[in-house]
């Protein structure tokens, strides 16, 4: 749930200078954006695949396709990209002259998601829903002509596909799937085994589910005893019959990650928990083996060979497994093989227990077993990291006042290099092309969702700097006819004397001699900062859209400003954080004289859930609340979420062994003092705060007479995914917030 924040140094590449007569955002806009995912360039250097994530409205669906792009001439690329402007997208090299830059819909006749090439470029793999639920499919592809001749379904597994990868040798394709543990044996029975289950659970009427243990369910779903499992899946040479699809070869897969764990390890979104060693040999994998999951954050790196014959048992397989972190009782995670096979990249945790620990990159030598902290003299989280394809440099991405920052690290000295890129924004998924020139990444601001970018590799600088540019401008028509207003920064005094950043977004067509209602926007977390980034959920030019102005506070906890900083919060849940956003409100309301005092609302998620409910019981300074799945009760809280982890290190105990932390920082204790008008968010599946949660709080509100309203979803969890619930999440929230503090 970590993000990568970059601030804004030049201005936003897909909009003009001003953006006065523009129509103000929409909704209907924002579904309208196409969702691009990472960058993956091919093999020879010609192009780049992507997916990208079309949403239906009226349909009520999300469907991701693949598409592709050119690259032009990799030697002029970059170089020509410094006479292009970032600010001006039609002079960016490696668009046509009509302003198109030669992105198209590579895979159409299907959903396809997640592409990624074979070592050759003649083929790629992808997941698609087209036939038995989720699968690998395997596209043929012509380089000359960027076409794809042909494709078919790789894999018909009963308990579907995910997370495929291709390994450097072209022989295996791994993937991951949810199956049952106890299905032992060859890879053919453990097929026919776990089918088997799969069908019964599916046609038996008795629905109910029997725990002998905790971790029964996660985020926002029961795991009904199956296991996260990584299989590896022969790629056969092709015969034109399956190429055409008459008769498409399904190989039995082997499951390289046999037992009762997790491997990999549970996830929303980054980079991959397991990584193929250059050699196609060995697998490289995440996995947490302690004994009470629910409470552990020990991952550890693990290897096991690919190759097996078709009768290795499980057994086998165990045999040669081997853990490389077994001393650190903290988070070790995403291993990445340098090219020459010597080293492992991962980022690591020190203290166990602590989700919100530093992230450092740690290089493992495979020979010798040494472990090097890369970054300990860096206080700051490594997000994203990619190995230059000579294996002398990493390249990773850290969190720094609300700014991302790229640097190089030659891996012989240490020495690091902060690259100098003027991105615009937040900044993910990195990596080097395959000739070591270029490297890619994501790039989305407040002003504009994700784009694949291209910058020149420079680790020791560039005279002059070659500024980066978009490859992709898939959402240009869309948000040139909307007005964005950028996100500006500011700076208070805030809890125990420190320097507070706050941000804010000012509503379209800004006029400084008017007045303007408040959106005061609590991020969650509480260690997931704010920043200049794009949201679909919460999105800070939505919500100026209709005139107001947005504000959010990086307070105590946040992270990019320091460890020290991060850990305040631990214990503190409405101390620091509730003084540094008061104390940022109060500077805002000095400061700048257009915003209306008398007119504002306080909205928050998750974390800000908690602080919204906080708030409730603190201030009556706000016109109205909203409160978005947030903790109400510390301690049905505890005995509600599956991640007990994350409450037990905050809490710093169990409410048997501290209740009074739990009761100091409860909001439900101060509701004799709820008086403002209060709208409560909260999704049946949300298993990281349970629905009770909300139920609790919009009770006591109804029993107290505060004016109240619930929202409730039946089919969503943490977090709302689906259009038409997510278009009724805005109309309800934009109206409620009309309502009480609205242009008047």
């Amino acid at each position: 749930m970590r993000r990568i924040f970059f601030l804004l140094v030049v201005v936003l590449w897909v909009l003009p200078a001003s953006s006065q007569g523009k129509r103000p955002f929409t909704f209907e806009d924002m579904m309208a954006l196409r969702r691009v995912g990472e960058p993956v360039p091919s093999p020879d250097g010609k192009w780049v695949l992507f997916s990208a994530v079309d949403v239906d409205l009226a349909a009520n669906t999300k469907t991701p396709h693949v598409w592709i792009v050119p690259l032009g001439n990799q030697a002029q690329g970059p170089a020509s990209a410094a006479k292009g402007s970032p600010a001006n997208p039609s002079s960016s090299p490696g668009r046509t002259g009509n302003g198109a830059s030669g992105e198209r819909v590579l895979i159409g006749e299907q959903d396809a998601d997640r592409p990624r090439w074979a070592p050759d470029g003649k083929r790629f793999a992808f997941l698609s829903t087209k036939e038995n639920g989720s699968q690998v499919w395997i596209a043929d592809f012509d380089s000359a002509a960027g076409a794809v001749t042909g494709v078919h379904r790789l894999t018909d597994i009963k308990t579907e596909a995910s997370g495929e990868l291709w390994s450097p040798d072209g022989k295996n394709i791994l993937f991951t799937s949810d199956v049952y543990p106890e299905c032992d044996g060859t890879p053919a029975e453990e097929a026919v085994c776990n089918a088997k289950k799969a069908e019964q659970r599916e046609q038996s009427k008795v629905k109910a589910l029997v725990f002998d243990r905790l971790l029964y369910r996660h985020w926002n779903a029961y795991k009904e005893g199956k296991r996260s499992h990584i299989f590896a899946v022969p790629v056969p040479t092709l015969p034109q019959s399956a190429r055409e699809g008459r008769g498409t070869p399904i190989q039995e897969a082997r499951d390289l990650t046999p037992g009762d764990y997790d491997a990999p390890v549970f996830s929303l979104g980054g980079q991959d928990d397991y990584a193929f060693s250059p050699d196609g040999q060995e697998l490289c994998y995440t996995s947490n083996h302690d004994k009470v999951e629910a409470t552990s954050t020990n991952n550890d790196l693990w290897t096991v060979p690919v190759n097996w014959d078709a009768n290795a048992k499980p057994a086998d397989v165990l045999a040669k497994t081997k853990n490389l972190t077994t001393e650190n009782p903290a988070s070790d995670s995403t291993p990445l093989y340098s090219p020459d096979g010597r080293w492992i990249a991962y980022r690591a945790q020190q203290r166990p227990g602590y989700e919100s620990d530093r992230f450092r990159l740690m290089l493992y030598d495979r020979e010798t077993g040494e472990k090097k902290n890369l970054t300990e003299d860096l206080d700051r989280w490594v997000g994203s990291f990619t190995w230059l394809p000579n294996s002398s440099r990493l390249y990773f991405t850290i969190d720094d006042q609300g700014k991302t920052k790229i640097y190089s690290l030659l891996v012989a000295t240490g020495k690091r290099v902060e690259l100098p890129i003027l991105i615009l924004a937040t900044i993910d998924d990195l990596i080097v092309d395959s000739q070591g020139i270029d490297i890619y990444f994501t790039n989305n601001s407040v002003q504009g969702p994700n784009e694949i970018w291209r910058s020149l590799l420079c680790p020791n600088g560039c005279d002059p700097p070659a500024p980066p540019y978009p490859v992709t401008h898939l959402n240009d028509s869309v948000l040139s006819q909307v007005a964005m207003s950028p996100m500006e920064s500011f700076w208070f005094e805030g809890a125990h004397g420190d320097k507070v950043q706050g941000f804010m977004v000012k509503p379209p067509n800004f006029d400084p001699n008017k007045k303007y209602p408040l959106k005061f926007i609590l991020h969650g977390g509480p260690e997931v900062p704010a920043g200049d980034e794009w949201s679909y959920r919460w999105n800070s030019n939505l919500f100026a859209a209709s005139g107001y102005v947005v504000i959010e506070i990086n307070f105590h906890g946040s992270p990019g400003y320091g460890q020290k900083f991060v850990d305040s919060i631990n214990g503190d849940w409405g101390g620091a954080p509730f003084e540094d956003l008061m104390k940022g409100l109060d500077y805002a309301e000095k400061t700048y004289p257009f915003i209306d005092r008398d007119r504002e609302c306080a909205l928050g998620a998750s974390y800000g859930g908690y602080m919204a409910n906080w708030i409730l019981g603190h201030t009556d300074r706000f016109k109205c609340i909203v409160s978005h799945d947030g903790m109400f009760n510390s301690t049905s809280a505890w005995g509600t979420t599956e991640e007990l982890w994350f409450n037990e290190w905050e809490f710093k105990g169990t409410p048997y062994t501290n209740r009074a932390l739990y009761d100091t920082w409860s909001p439900h204790l101060s509701a004799s003092k709820f008086k403002t008008p209060t709208l409560v968010v909260h999704g049946q599946l949300d298993y990281r705060l349970d629905v009770s949660e909300g139920f609790q709080l919009f009770t006591t509100l109804q029993r107290l007479g505060v004016p109240s309203k619930m929202l409730y979803f039946p089919d969503e969890g943490h977090w709302v995914l689906k259009p038409q619930n997510s278009q009724l999440w805005w109309k309800t929230v934009s109206a409620w917030v009309d309502q009480w503090a609205g242009q008047q």
